[in-house]
């Protein structure tokens, strides 16, 4: 039984004598701690190193990227610290709320958000003028509640209704709110969604089923792609009206340019991966040196979506495999703390949140070295 939580204590923390207390108060599994300090000291001088010559140009300062960075992170680790003082029994109760927030907020960002390359990802946040992306709470949201509906609902688990729909519906109307402008953003949930439902004992031929679905509008897409891609010319052929509004003509091009651009070295689409090749052709097995890439000057989003390539040519194969090696180590810790977890909730909350990471940062790695079409996912906690 957990021991009795003061609300008034979760949200007015006691800063005096911070330094001294902080390492006794911070809690759970040390080495998840470290890691998460490793990346977050490597994502500054990975950023710094991306950015120089950009900043420069931006603002005649190299240290401009640098400062933000820096702040982010701070604020960043202050959340992580606040939000892991939180008895987790709390977060169960919470779910239905937030998850009932995160859907009129993806509304809203659908249809009035910030607008980049013809998705609205973005809300602009007023007075401090910084732009959030509602799809990272909706995330969190959805996977506090099922969470605490595969704990709830384990002896009706096999049921399609009892069990299955209360827990595949929010699942489907998140993933649908944000496909639309972040397609591989859904995609990434819904893989996480599913080896949740896995390991929560939802009944196999409803997890295959779900599947089968998810994947008809996937293979739609890759048929259409392939089909309105001109072999001759190496160009998209004329796009019906249906198939021209929105994010539809990039999803095409990216696939288009992942399956073809081999066969067309002088293809412009294929510029992007083109670069990151060759940053990691020059990265060798040691890389060039911290703050020695070349790539960055020509690779476009070298401090973010393409990172990893940055990486490998400062820090050669052995720094890109150390990375991977990071992100594993991670998951492994997570997955201890989901066998030693004493309520459910907490165990699936736990194996969500790290999948999700884990996930998240194996599509980045597999873009930047030409294994996934472009999917426009950081790397989490670097870029």
């Amino acid at each position: 039984m957990a021991e009795p939580t003061n609300l008034r204590s979760l949200f007015t923390p006691d800063f005096s004598n911070m330094g001294g207390n902080l390492v006794r108060k911070t809690r759970g599994d040390r080495v998840i701690w470290a890691i998460v300090i490793i990346l977050t000291l490597a994502s500054l001088l990975l950023v710094y190193s991306s950015t120089g010559s950009l900043a420069y140009r931006m603002s005649k300062s190299t240290e401009s990227y640098l400062f933000k960075q820096f702040a982010f992170i701070i604020l960043g680790l202050l959340i992580i610290y606040w939000a892991h003082r939180i008895n987790y029994t709390i977060y169960s109760r919470v779910a239905l709320i937030l998850f009932l927030v995160s859907i009129p907020l993806l509304l809203y960002t659908l249809l009035f958000g910030v607008q980049l390359n013809a998705g609205s990802r973005w809300i602009k946040l007023p007075v401090i003028n910084m732009t959030f992306q509602t799809s990272d709470l909706a995330k969190l949201a959805l996977f506090m509640y099922m969470s605490r509906q595969l704990s709830r609902k384990q002896n009706v688990i096999k049921d399609f209704k009892k069990g299955f729909l209360p827990i595949i519906i929010p699942v489907a109307v998140i993933c649908m709110l944000i496909a639309p402008a972040n397609l591989s953003t859904a995609m990434l949930i819904g893989g996480t969604s599913v080896l949740l439902m896995f390991i929560g004992r939802v009944s196999t031929k409803h997890i295959l089923a779900t599947i089968g679905i998810a994947l008809i509008p996937v293979l739609l897409l890759i048929s259409i792609a392939v089909s309105t891609f001109d072999k001759e010319t190496h160009e998209t052929k004329k796009l019906p009206a249906i198939l021209s509004s929105g994010r539809i003509p990039t999803w095409i091009s990216r696939i288009q340019t992942f399956v073809y651009s081999s066969k067309n070295d002088d293809n412009e689409k294929s510029y992007q991966i083109d670069q990151a090749k060759i940053a990691i052709a020059k990265g060798g097995w040691l890389g060039q040196g911290p703050g020695n890439s070349e790539q960055r000057n020509f690779l476009p989003h070298s401090y973010s979506d393409f990172i990893y390539a940055i990486i490998i040519e400062e820090y050669g194969l052995l720094g890109g495999a150390a990375m991977v090696m990071i992100y594993l180590l991670f998951l492994y810790r997570c997955i201890r703390i989901y066998k030693k977890c004493p309520y459910a909730f907490g165990a699936f909350l736990a194996l969500a949140l790290s999948f999700t990471l884990v996930i998240q940062a194996i599509a980045n790695m597999g873009v930047n070295v030409n294994l996934f079409p472009n999917t426009g996912v950081t790397l989490p906690l670097v870029s």
